[in-house]
């Protein structure tokens, strides 16, 4: 027992960067957090898997929040038609749908709207659902709806999960 502690120290401080404690500072502080609390889990708990899970989900969750913010929806309308073209650049998941139904100005008086979704991913049931809500909106308004642009995992997604197609829609809409 005693020579495989000496081997878990030594595989430890070998592979341990000695360098990222000189960088701390100059690091981004998610990374650092990760660092610390991953060391502090691991030593307070003395079980490295532990340590090691908490880590992966701090990570995680640092790096959804921070895919969120590279969605951007450009607009523009055509005066003539009423028609305003909605241009969605980036990844529509969970953590992102809020950014995304904040873009849609749905007071505005259109007779027809397009989603260019050209530049966009749907990821999960959160993005079909902010989806759902978009053209439902619309429609309750009774602004006509168009969704272009899917690439082919996006539109089996919607195709499977997404209720704005079914006949009564707008009646399971409610106040939505």
């Amino acid at each position: 027992m005693a020579a495989l502690v000496a081997v878990m120290i030594m595989v430890s401080i070998s592979t341990f960067n000695w360098g990222s404690i000189t960088n701390i500072r100059k690091v981004p502080k998610n990374e650092t957090a990760v660092m610390i609390t991953t060391v502090l889990i691991t030593v307070l708990t003395h079980n490295l898997a532990i340590g090691v899970l908490i880590g992966v989900a701090m990570s995680a969750i640092f790096f959804s929040r921070k895919i969120a913010n590279l969605i951007h929806v450009d607009s523009y309308l055509k005066e003539q038609e009423k028609e305003r073209i909605y241009s969605v650049n980036g990844q529509v998941f969970f953590v992102s749908v809020d950014s995304f139904l904040s873009s849609f100005d749905f007071r505005e008086k259109l007779e027809r709207v397009i989603v260019d979704l050209t530049h966009a991913h749907l990821w999960d049931h959160s993005a079909v659902d902010a989806v759902d809500k978009v053209v439902l909106r619309y429609r309750k308004r009774g602004v006509e709806v168009e969704l272009i642009g899917l690439n082919e995992a996006s539109a089996t997604l919607l195709e499977r999960l997404a209720t704005h197609d079914q006949p009564d829609a707008l009646d399971k809409m409610g106040n939505h």
